[in-house]
């Protein structure tokens, strides 16, 4: 079961144009294309006379025709041509999602059209905001279900092992972890205190010596992750609202878009208060992150695997408090929707 009435990227947006693209989001198969006047379309991918994928057809203007049979689709999802009858049968239509286009993204609304709401879409507090770079991001596809990339996003320990060379630093093994619980996601965070730090982000920051360390790992419904790691001087650390000027700080946005039960869409960028304008540094963040999403992934797929066909009882560690309290939420809020 997916959550439906909410957005989930499908695409970035450099990657659809004025051609037929297909994708698969929550097991419903989608084809989408950009009309002539740049607005990006999203249809269901299936002809309703036989369901012949739409995305075999070809874009003519701004209208899909079916390869079977030629008829033709507008932006609407209605049909405006059936080439061997005059009559255009009443039920001659394909589902249409709306969808819209944010952060370098486009996000498809895969529940009741009439909920529908674009604030909804998450808000990224320093996009464009002055100093901050900005890195070109990317997208991942995983071969497990999203829940596990979920679970990895809300678990700060699993640095200390899966990304020795990258993330890990002294304290991401043992501190103490806190974690909240709101409305629409969980929040799991920890302050480490006076400690190296991070192969990752040692050429970045813009001080000497050790550092205190804000490890934020936030998942918020349907599966937007927010990752903040903030890195200032050694006893200046502790309190997320008066940092030091000197302090770095690093915001993940990760969104993770369910294909079906056995495969997930990851998209991600980061977004940093240094270096706005130095792409060398951008596409060496860049390049970081896709090595640590890779090593995730192998992690990831392994789990999802393992746990598909377990033959004996899995356990829950202390550390999986955050997302088992997400999952929780989560389920809960399915039920609702397959209430109202």
């Amino acid at each position: 079961m997916f959550l439906k009435n909410c957005w989930y990227v499908a695409a970035r947006s450099q990657d659809i144009k004025q051609t037929l693209s297909t994708r698969m989001l929550l097991k419903e198969r989608l084809v989408l294309y950009r009309q002539q006047d740049g607005t990006v379309v999203v249809l269901e991918d299936a002809c309703p006379h036989r369901k012949l994928p739409l995305s075999k057809g070809r874009l003519l203007g701004d209208n899909i025709e079916c390869g079977y049979h030629g008829m033709q689709f507008e932006g609407s999802g209605n049909c405006v041509l059936v080439p061997t009858q005059d009559r255009i049968p009443p039920n001659a239509r394909v589902r249409a999602y709306p969808a819209a286009e944010k952060w370098g993204f486009v996000w498809v609304w895969m529940g009741n059209i009439d909920q529908a709401d674009e604030s909804k879409i998450v808000e990224v507090a320093n996009y464009d905001s002055q100093g901050w770079g900005l890195t070109a991001g990317g997208m991942l596809e995983i071969d497990c279900h999203y829940l596990w990339v979920t679970d990895n996003l809300l678990d700060p320990s699993h640095v200390a092992w899966v990304h020795r060379t990258s993330f890990a630093a002294p304290g991401t093994d043992d501190t103490p972890l806190e974690v909240q619980s709101f409305d629409d996601g969980v929040v799991v965070s920890r302050w480490i205190s006076d400690q190296a730090l991070p192969p990752y982000y040692a050429p970045l920051v813009k001080f000497d010596g050790t550092c205190d360390r804000l490890q934020h790992y936030e998942v918020r419904l349907p599966s937007v992750c927010i990752n903040r790691g903030v890195y200032t001087p050694a006893g200046t650390g502790g309190d997320v609202d008066n940092l030091d000027e000197r302090a770095y700080v690093m915001e993940s946005y990760n969104f993770i878009t369910p294909i079906d039960e056995d495969h997930s869409a990851y998209y991600w960028f980061q977004n940093y208060n240094t270096d706005a304008d130095n792409a060398e540094v951008s596409e060496r963040l860049n390049e970081g992150a896709i090595m640590a999403f890779e090593e995730d992934r192998e992690i990831l797929e392994a789990v999802h695997l393992g746990m598909k066909f377990k033959t004996t009882r899995n356990l829950n560690l202390g550390l999986d408090a955050g997302s088992l309290r997400y999952r929780k939420l989560l389920d809960k809020a399915i039920a609702a929707e397959q209430i109202a």
